[in-house]
């Protein structure tokens, strides 16, 4: 009953991130999990196998809608079913000593991405009609966001939406609705490859799985008041930070860094993490001002 109260507050937390920033949850709960001692491969299992539910879930809600692009959906779920299922059938074959620190790097250069895309990153410029991608395009895009999602225990939202949209062709909502919805394949694909190479062990994380539903079931609603309160910039380089300095600590352990440097990589993570947060605060706070044409300024008052 303990464990399951955790693994839903993990759900809670993951679900909070993913609603308010429209990806992460995989990232965030798999850090979650390992830090609460769960393995690197029964964590993304655990985390894909809840997905199977949410994703669907959020599919069928984007159909509702008509925010899915289902050409898009094939082109680009397809080939994400077959990487993650390479990624979960590597991770699975792997010892839980290598395991560990190849998703803490995977998980670590994803928090950096997300990191540096909310606290940097310069509004997309979306066409009115837009064109369609190119199965050249989204083949590649959907075998690598497969395989990094289920070899790391998350990454599909912010190597596929992030790159969709900064492609400036489809519409926000199209480019989420149809992510969302090709989720659903990368999750089953990636749920068949971990039962098949974790076995056993597959069936013995129903804790992590119920609680990670039931907790992302009861965010939802949360995460949709969140995302109206809090900047997503401001949110998203908070989380991303978490996610960066939680793993490294992993690859520090795994490397045998010790003091004096140990202590100046984390000092150095976190000085450029609070500094991007006060970076995305002040641009989050900062006046949204109209340019005043020439012939406008004319008939101003003085």
């Amino acid at each position: 009953m303990r464990s399951l109260l955790i693994f839903t507050l993990v759900g809670v937390g993951a679900q909070l991130v993913d609603g308010a920033l429209g990806m992460a949850f995989g990232v965030t709960a798999t850090t979650l999990l390992v830090l609460s001692s769960v393995g690197a491969a029964q964590a993304s299992a655990a985390v894909h196998l809840a997905e199977v539910g949410t994703t669907l879930a959020s599919g069928l809600s984007h159909w509702r809608f008509k925010n899915i692009d289902w050409p898009l959906v094939a082109k680009l779920g397809v080939p994400g079913a077959i990487g993650a299922f390479l990624g979960a059938t590597v991770l699975s074959s792997l010892s839980t000593e290598h395991a560990a620190p190849l998703m803490a790097a995977i998980l670590m250069a994803i928090g950096v991405y997300v990191l540096l895309r909310f606290s940097l990153r310069t509004p997309l410029a979306i066409g009115g009609q837009g064109t369609r991608h190119g199965a050249k395009f989204l083949a590649p895009l959907g075998l690598f966001g497969g395989f990094i999602d289920a070899s790391g225990g998350g990454g599909w939202g912010p190597v596929t939406t992030s790159t969709l949209l900064s492609r400036g062709k489809t519409a926000p909502r199209t480019v989420i609705g149809s992510v969302s919805a090709s989720e659903f394949l990368v999750s089953v694909s990636a749920s068949i490859g971990f039962l098949i190479g974790l076995r056993d062990e597959f069936f013995q994380n129903w804790p992590v799985v119920v609680g990670l539903m039931v907790g992302g079931v009861i965010a939802a609603p949360i995460a949709a008041w969140l995302v109206s309160r809090i900047s997503p910039a401001l949110l998203g380089t908070g989380v991303g930070g978490v996610i960066v300095l939680t793993n490294s600590q992993k690859l520090v352990h795994f490397f045998d860094i010790h003091w004096p440097w140990s202590t100046a990589i984390y000092t150095l993570i976190v000085v450029a993490w609070v500094s991007l947060v006060v970076y995305a605060w002040r641009a989050s706070r900062a006046p949204k001002t109209v340019p005043v044409s020439a012939a406008d300024s004319e008939v101003l008052p003085r």
